[in-house]
């Protein structure tokens, strides 16, 4: 059974100002120790992969948010839900700490899917019961 559905749309250029403004710092607030490492190799390679990789994620991590009726509160933290991706590539939910265990406790599952072009990144997150 569905439990919650979020969506959401973050424009690039949000994210870019961000990065201007903060630097690493704003990367490390939003990404997980996993997906910081993915930042990093992307943005090294090419920087607009790498902006838009946290601008997926920072999406990603909204439509989370709101898939689980928590929004940007406890147990809900920008670092404890990280989005990363399968050899295959398709990317899934990684939880960790008290965010883990509250959502194990409610026997809930997630899917996400992420989406970005030059201007977008878009999110879907769809939260059912086990």
């Amino acid at each position: 059974m569905i439990v919650g559905v979020g969506v959401d749309i973050c424009e690039v250029v949000r994210i870019e100002r961000a990065l201007a403004k903060h630097g690493e710092r704003f990367a490390h607030k939003v990404l997980g120790p996993q997906e910081q490492l993915v930042w990093q190799a992307r943005t090294a390679r090419y920087g607009d992969r790498g902006m838009r990789y946290v601008a997926t994620r920072f999406s990603a991590k909204e439509a989370f948010s709101k898939a689980i009726g928590l929004g940007m509160r406890m147990p809900m933290t920008w670092r404890s839900c990280e989005i990363l991706n399968s050899a295959s590539g398709q990317p899934f939910i990684s939880l960790n700490g008290e965010l883990a265990a509250w959502f194990a406790a409610k026997g809930w599952r997630a899917h996400v899917s992420v989406s970005d072009e030059s201007a977008y990144a878009t999110s879907h997150v769809v939260v059912e019961t086990l």
